[in-house]
């Protein structure tokens, strides 16, 4: 009978864990504990901390049956010995291979077929390789890819199909790009635009449909093109402006020395 008992030391196949006949138990050079640190114990965190104490037996246990095992070994084992694993059947395995691989091999997982795994690579690819993931299938990795890559490259993603993947874009790109996403079909999208875009390009967003793109044109605007927001539909966008050019007759005041 399984348990899922935690103070109980259960393999991964659900038989309990025999220190007496264990064979890493009774090499001198073996560190371990009951319920602690365990190899073949089923929790992961006991596997794995039997590997960072005894990190010289992490090669052996690269081809273990069992997911969880080969995992945590993954991340002690020499580098030589993970290229052969980033075809592992187990996505949890690719996972921690793609944390220590070296560049050249994350080339080739680039098309992982777990989203996690992928979304690993993107985070740790160098940026001059980042473009082959543009067109990833998962909009979660295309952001990752957004957030990373070079700035000069952003264009190639302003119009991708995911809304957050253009917000991250728009915050990012270089203003010649920026200026090609001010009629975005998102108000997401276009808030970004407007918070970035010069001053003296705003007044091309005055009449956008959505009111916090105008509220954010009326903050930023110049003085002299806050007059047609004191008429906008809506009342945190006239207030807006109206503060504006309160504080704007106030300074003048001042300045002019009137009381």
């Amino acid at each position: 009978m399984t348990t899922n008992d935690p103070n109980e030391a259960i393999d991964w196949q659900g038989k309990p864990v025999s220190c007496e006949t264990c064979q890493e138990r009774n090499m001198e050079t073996v560190r371990c504990q009951t319920l602690r640190a365990c190899v073949h114990d089923r929790y992961a965190l006991r596997v794995d901390r039997f590997f960072r104490w005894n990190p010289h037996l992490a090669d052996s246990f690269l081809q273990h049956p069992y997911f969880e095992v080969r995992a945590c070994a993954a991340r002690y084992a020499d580098l030589f010995h993970l290229p052969a694993m980033v075809e592992d059947e187990d996505e949890t395995v690719r996972w921690a291979v793609a944390q220590r691989l070296p560049q050249r091999y994350l080339l080739r997982m680039i098309h992982d077929p777990h989203r996690e795994v992928r979304i690993r690579i993107a985070m740790r690819l160098e940026e001059r390789y980042l473009a082959a993931m543009v067109s990833d299938e998962d909009y979660s990795v295309r952001l990752h890819v957004a957030r990373r890559l070079p700035i000069g490259l952003l264009p190639i993603m302003r119009s991708d199909p995911d809304v957050e993947v253009r917000r991250v874009v728009a915050q990012r790109i270089g203003l010649e790009g920026l200026f090609s996403m001010i009629h975005d079909t998102d108000a997401q999208v276009r808030l970004a635009v407007a918070e970035r875009i010069p001053v003296s390009m705003l007044q091309s967003l005055a009449t956008d449909p959505d009111w916090r793109i105008r509220h954010a044109v009326a903050a930023r605007a110049n003085i002299k093109n806050l007059q047609v927001f004191l008429q906008d539909e809506d009342e945190l966008v006239r207030s807006c402006a109206r503060e504006r050019l309160a504080q704007d007759d106030w300074n003048g005041d001042r300045h002019s020395g009137g009381g």
